[in-house]
C-alpha cells in the first residue's frame, strides 16, 4: 500500500511537471487563424450577415403580393319578421406575374328584398382583369419583387465590404503586435548580451585589464537597454490589447490574448527579394470587375432602373378590362362552354387619365436624376479604387526596397560591431565605441523588423484595395 501511494504521488508530480512544461511553451497565433476567428465570431461579421438575412426576408415579403387570396362575404338582414336578404359569396383571387388577375367564386343570394343588380339563387362565376395600358408590361408589384432580389445581391456585396474593412483593420493590428513582439525580443536579447558584457568588463577591471570608466560605460549602456526593453514591453502589451479588440469567442464573449500567446515568426525566414509580388494590371482588373463597392453600386443602379420603369408606367393612362363567365347553380362544367358575349357574362371597362400628369412626370424625372447621380458616383468610385490599388502597390515596392537596403545595412552594422568587439578584446578600442556600434546595430534591427511587418501588411493592403480580401 505504501509503495502504491508513493507511486501515485510520483505519477501525480510527473503529470503536474508535464502540464507546467506544456503551459510554459508559448502558443503561436498565425494571421490566418486570426482572420478565421474574426470571420466566424466577430459581432460586425455576424451583423453583416444579418443585413443579408434582412434583405432575404424583404424579398419574401415582396413576393407576398402574388399569393392567392380567399375571401368570404356573408351578409344577412332580418327585420320585423321579414327576410330582407342573405348574401353568401366565397371567392378565390389569383394575382399573376403578367399583371392579369384571375378570380372565381360562388354566390348564393336569397331574400325578399334583394338588390336588383344581384342574381337571385345560386350561381358560379370565373373571370379575369387585364390592364391593357398601365401595368400590363410592368407594375409596382413586379418592380417590388425585382428590387428586392437586387437588394439581396447588393446586401451581399455590402457584407463583403464590411468584412474586408474589418479584416484589414485586424491585419493592421496583427502586424503591429508582431512588430512590437519582434522589437521586444530584439531588446531582450540585446539586454541579456549586455548583462554578460557588463559582467565580463567587471571581471576585467578586477584583474586590472580594464579601466574603471569602462565598467561605468558598460553599465550605462545596459541601463539604457533595460529602459528600452521596459518601454518595448509596454508597447507589446498595448498592441496585444489592440488585437484583442478583434477577437471573440463562439459564445459572443470577448477574448483577451494572454501573454503566453505569440505571433507566428515564420515571416522572418522569408526572403523579401524573392517574394512574389502582385501584378498591378491584374489587381486593377480584378478591382474593376469584382470590387464589392462597385458591385454594390451596380446593383443599386439596377434597383433605380427598375424604379424608373415603374415610374414610367405612371405616365400611361389606365385602361382595365374585366370579364366574368356566369353560370346558374354551383356547376362549373358548362362555365366556359358558351360564347363570350352571347349569354351569362359580365364585363366592364375602366379608363382614367390625369390631365396634367404633374405627379407622374415629377416622379419619373426624380427616378432619372437618381440614376444619373449613381452613375457619377460609380465613375468617381472607380477612379478612387484604381488610385488606391496603385497607392497600395507603390507601398509594396517601396517597403520591399527599404527592407532590402536595411538588410544590407544590418549585415554591415553586424560586421562593424564584431570588428569593434575584436579590437576591444585586444585593447585597441574603447567601450564607448563598442556601445556606439551596438546602438546603431540595434536601431537597424528594429527598423528592419518594422519594415518587414509593414511589407507583409502592404501585400494584404493590395488585396483589400482591389476588393479581394475576404
Amino acid at each position: 500500500m505504501i509503495r502504491r501511494a508513493i507511486l501515485k504521488s510520483v505519477l501525480f508530480l510527473l503529470t503536474i511537471a508535464h502540464a507546467e512544461n506544456l503551459f510554459s511553451q508559448p502558443k503561436v497565433l498565425s494571421l490566418e487563424n486570426t482572420m478565421d476567428i474574426i470571420r466566424k465570431f466577430h459581432p460586425v461579421a455576424k451583423q453583416a450577415k444579418l443585413e443579408v438575412d434582412l434583405a432575404r426576408a424583404s424579398l419574401q415579403a415582396s413576393r407576398g403580393v402574388f399569393d392567392p387570396s380567399f375571401y368570404l362575404r356573408n351578409e344577412k338582414k332580418s327585420f320585423d319578421g321579414k327576410n330582407y336578404y342573405f348574401y353568401s359569396n366565397p371567392e378565390l383571387k389569383i394575382p399573376t406575374w403578367f399583371g392579369v388577375d384571375i378570380k372565381a367564386g360562388f354566390e348564393n343570394n336569397t331574400g325578399d328584398r334583394l338588390d336588383p343588380i344581384t342574381t337571385a339563387g345560386k350561381s358560379t362565376y370565373a373571370g379575369i382583369s387585364i390592364p391593357v395600358l398601365k401595368g400590363l408590361l410592368f407594375d409596382k408589384r413586379r418592380a417590388a419583387v425585382q428590387q428586392s432580389k437586387l437588394l439581396v445581391q447588393m446586401s451581399r456585396q455590402d457584407q463583403l465590404q464590411q468584412i474586408a474593412d474589418l479584416l484589414y483593420d485586424a491585419v493592421d493590428a496583427y502586424w503591429k503586435w508582431t512588430a512590437a513582439h519582434q522589437v521586444y525580443t530584439i531588446l531582450t536579447e540585446t539586454t541579456n548580451n549586455n548583462t554578460k558584457r557588463f559582467e565580463f568588463v567587471k571581471r576585467a577591471y578586477a584583474s586590472g585589464d580594464r579601466a574603471a570608466i569602462d565598467t561605468t560605460e558598460s553599465l550605462a549602456q545596459l541601463q539604457g537597454f533595460q529602459v528600452m526593453q521596459a518601454q518595448a514591453w509596454l508597447e507589446l502589451q498595448r498592441q496585444r490589447l489592440e488585437l484583442s479588440n478583434f477577437l471573440w469567442k463562439d459564445d459572443d464573449a470577448p477574448y483577451e490574448l494572454s501573454e503566453d500567446v505569440v505571433p507566428d515568426s515564420s515571416w522572418n525566414l522569408v526572403l523579401i527579394k524573392e517574394y512574389p509580388l502582385p501584378v498591378l494590371a491584374d489587381a486593377i482588373a480584378q478591382a474593376m470587375q469584382s470590387h464589392p463597392k462597385l458591385m454594390s453600386l451596380g446593383y443599386k443602379q439596377d434597383v433605380l432602373e427598375v424604379d424608373r420603369r415603374a415610374k414610367f408606367q405612371g405616365l400611361l393612362p389606365t385602361l382595365d378590362l374585366n370579364y366574368n363567365f356566369l353560370n346558374k347553380g354551383y356547376g362549373i362544367n358548362k362555365l366556359f362552354a358558351q360564347p363570350l358575349f352571347e349569354n351569362n357574362y359580365k364585363y366592364g371597362v375602366t379608363f382614367g387619365l390625369p390631365l396634367l400628369q404633374r405627379e407622374a412626370r415629377g416622379e419619373y424625372s426624380k427616378a432619372k436624376i437618381k440614376l444619373a447621380d449613381v452613375d457619377y458616383k460609380t465613375r468617381q468610385t472607380r477612379l478612387e479604387i484604381e488610385n488606391k490599388v496603385k497607392s497600395s502597390f507603390n507601398d509594396v515596392l517601396a517597403l520591399q526596397t527599404q527592407s532590402l537596403l536595411f538588410q544590407d545595412n544590418l549585415r554591415n552594422q553586424s560586421l562593424l560591431l564584431k570588428a569593434e568587439e575584436s579590437k576591444f578584446s585586444i585593447g585597441e578600442s574603447s567601450m564607448f565605441l563598442v556601445n556606439a556600434r551596438e546602438l546603431k546595430l540595434l536601431e537597424t534591427r528594429q527598423k528592419l523588423a518594422e519594415l518587414k511587418t509593414k511589407f507583409f501588411k502592404s501585400l494584404l493592403g493590395v488585396q483589400w484595395a482591389s476588393g479581394q480580401l475576404r
